[in-house]
Formats: structure tokens, C-alpha cells, sequence
């Protein structure tokens, strides 16, 4: 057993903000409009989310996301 720390733990170091933040700053698909929304894809829920994103373009990401 090694008594010195790991150093390549991810514990060690905090998270670089561009791991953290997902908003709708980047391009997204229908599919994760979905799978944000917490549903699963199916035929039904991709039109849904096509619908969404056509009447609120980045709005419809943004209020999902924290």
C-alpha cells in the first residue's frame, strides 16, 4: 500500500467549468432536447422536441437546464 496520494484522483483537483456548464451555448439536436426533458426517445418525443426547438429555438434547452 502506498502512503502517498494519488495524484491523478479526480477528487484532487475541482472541476474546470467546462465540464460543468451545458446550456444551450452550443449546437443541439432533437435527441437532447429530449433526453434533457427526462423522457425516452421515441418517434413521439422527437417530434415533440422538433416542434419545441422550431417555436423557441435556444429558449427551449435553456428551460430544461439548470
Amino acid at each position: 500500500m502506498n502512503a502517498e496520494p494519488d495524484k491523478t484522483s479526480p477528487g484532487d483537483f475541482p472541476t474546470p467549468d467546462r465540464l460543468l456548464h451545458s446550456g444551450s451555448e452550443g449546437e443541439f439536436t432533437a435527441e437532447d432536447l429530449v433526453l434533457a426533458s427526462g423522457r425516452d426517445v421515441s418517434p413521439k418525443t422527437l417530434a415533440w422536441a422538433e416542434r419545441r426547438m422550431a417555436e423557441k429555438g435556444r429558449a427551449s434547452m435553456d428551460e430544461l437546464l439548470p
